[in-house]
């Protein structure tokens, strides 16, 4: 994947020996001039990676497009990728770098291989940016994407900036389908921060994506002014409030550069076992709550993170007898194709289409029948708080693990061990109608045939409290806890939610944490501060769970 993106942007960088620092019509080829309908914004037009690292400078703060892994930017990075090893700049050149979620693994990788980043907020899913996190040498602040635009807009992310403090960013860096008449910049198959980083940025880089279909249209663009702004007029997942691209001060355009690199996103893998028993205790609890009159036959509004469980559960809802289906989320993926094409799904809105490779040459042929049916709007539209608890949302995400008090931790392995980051599952899961988590009983182990439990007494850190949540569930079962006391929920947590050769260990712990708490009148929430961590701490001493006993 590295070497198809290096040498798409090394065939765009070697145009600059022939072109030298020529702007202009004579140096452009048909296709962006096709996308850049505004004539000023052609003389900005240029190949020269020289013109364009110009702006770029060590401890600058730089925002990218980008969510997921499509949308980014991907002709600039490598453009400061090749500025830093031509001059011999490792270690010695970094960045403050803010993305609306993540950007593609092999763009983001090449800066961390370069120890470009001394600092990345508020999500990323790249390995070796991750690597670069947990061994000190990045600076990660996770946050919640609804919060991250607006704290971008308040400048909380430049309190300590010494250049040009009024200006949070230096440089953003957009990937764009095309400018208009008009010149709006039309974002491509995400849309995330983009609005707010053109807004707080003092220079723009665009990159028009000549190698895609244009995605105008499909977008949705409405940039608040908090505090003290109004309600956000949506009241049906179709609705639109703003505007079809982004508007920007055109003078802060500094270069326009073109990208013939679409988007690298991994291929589909089929839900497994375990993920498809998951999803069938889902749809059997939807089944049960439009039984019951809770929910209506065409349930509410899904959300859905990413993953073989959230396409096992939007498959299957395929295949069951829901119709005029809405989904307010933040991520597409291909099984919504699947629902669509059955007729099913009336309306998607999302920040993102993420696909995959098979996905995107589906979606590109099918662009008019699919385009009407979505919108993509900025992230913090997406997953605003408000709209979610309007709406009535069903959220469903993948915890790392949860407790037998429905505590949950979505980012941090051992309590330390940084993954991606909380994303947008704290935003959907405090505010939806349905707070879902899922994820298996066990997950594999080298050490341990039966794997390591997600069940335990008490998460080795917490993303999401026992107040957010609604409902768990493994591959062995599921867990309604709406409406009952932390002790209460002890019992259906462990039987229905623990791989069986856990529970007997869970059960002892809890009737233990009890006798001890109520003999101290602490018994609201049991637990033994002493023992709460002996699976985890066996687990990074023995390699098992599985322990004897808790003395």
């Amino acid at each position: 994947m590295q070497a198809l993106l290096n040498q798409s942007s090394n065939n765009l960088l070697k145009k600059t020996s022939a072109i030298g620092c020529q702007r202009g019509l004579a140096s452009m080829t048909e296709a962006i001039k096709e996308r850049i309908r505004l004539p000023s914004m052609l003389e900005k037009v240029t190949y020269d990676a020289d013109e364009v690292t110009q702006h770029v400078f060590n401890d600058m703060r730089m925002g990218w497009s980008g969510f997921t892994g499509v949308g980014y930017p991907k002709v600039v990075p490598e453009m400061m990728a090749q500025m830093v090893e031509k001059k011999n700049l490792k270690g010695k050149f970094g960045i403050s770098l803010v993305i609306g979620a993540s950007a593609g693994a092999s763009t983001h990788n090449r800066l961390a291989q370069l120890d470009m980043l001394k600092f990345q907020a508020p999500f990323q899913n790249a390995k070796d940016v991750k690597t670069c996190i947990n061994t000190g040498k990045t600076n990660f602040a996770d946050t919640h994407l609804s919060k991250f635009p607006m704290d971008l807009l308040y400048g909380y992310y430049a309190l300590d900036k010494k250049v040009d403090p009024e200006w949070p960013l230096d440089v953003g860096v957009l990937e764009a389908s095309a400018i208009t008449e008009d010149g709006m910049i039309i974002p491509t198959a995400s849309v995330g921060s983009s609005n707010i980083i053109a807004k707080v940025a003092k220079k723009l880089i665009i990159e028009i994506n000549t190698a895609e279909p244009s995605f105008e249209g499909m977008h949705d663009i409405e940039t608040e002014n908090p505090p003290n702004c109004g309600p956000l007029m949506i009241r049906n997942v179709g609705d639109r409030i703003g505007t079809k691209g982004i508007k920007c001060d055109l003078n802060k355009i500094v270069a326009i550069v073109e990208s013939t690199t679409p988007d690298k996103t991994p291929k589909n893998s089929k839900p497994d076992a375990k993920s498809q028993a998951i999803a069938d205790h889902i749809i059997d609890f939807f089944n049960s709550e439009v039984k019951a009159g809770r929910m209506p036959n065409s349930l509410y509004p899904l959300q859905s993170g990413i993953g073989n469980v959230a396409n096992a559960v939007v498959s299957g809802l395929v295949n069951s007898p829901y119709e005029h289906v809405t989904v307010f989320t933040e991520v597409l993926q291909d099984s919504f194709l699947d629902f669509f094409d059955k007729g099913k799904l009336d309306h998607a809105s999302a920040t993102s289409i993420r696909l995959s490779p098979d996905g995107f040459k589906r979606f590109y042929n099918n662009k008019d029948s699919y385009a009407p049916k979505i919108t993509l709007r900025s992230q913090h539209i997406s997953n605003s708080p408000e709209l979610i608890r309007r709406l009535g949302v069903i959220a469903m995400n993948t915890p790392v693990e949860f407790d037998i008090y429905g505590h949950v931790n979505s980012t941090c392995v051992m309590g330390t061990r940084m993954i991606n980051g909380v994303g947008g599952s704290g935003d959907f899961l405090r505010n939806s109608k349905y707070s879902i988590v899922h994820g298996p009983a066990c997950r594999k182990s080298k050490n341990d045939k039966f794997g390591i439990s997600t069940v335990v007494p008490m998460v080795t850190h917490c993303d999401h409290p026992e107040h957010d949540l609604d409902v768990l569930v493994t591959d062995v079962g599921l867990a309604d806890i709406r409406g009952l006391a932390p002790r209460q929920r002890v019992n259906k947590i462990i039987d229905n939610c623990a791989h069986p050769v856990y529970r007997p260990i869970l059960h002892e712990y809890y009737d233990l944490a009890y006798d001890a708490c109520l003999k101290r009148k602490a018994a609201h929430e049991p637990q033994l501060l002493d023992k709460a961590f002996k699976m985890t701490l066996n687990l990074q001493k023995n390699g098992t769970m599985r322990i004897d006993n808790w003395n």
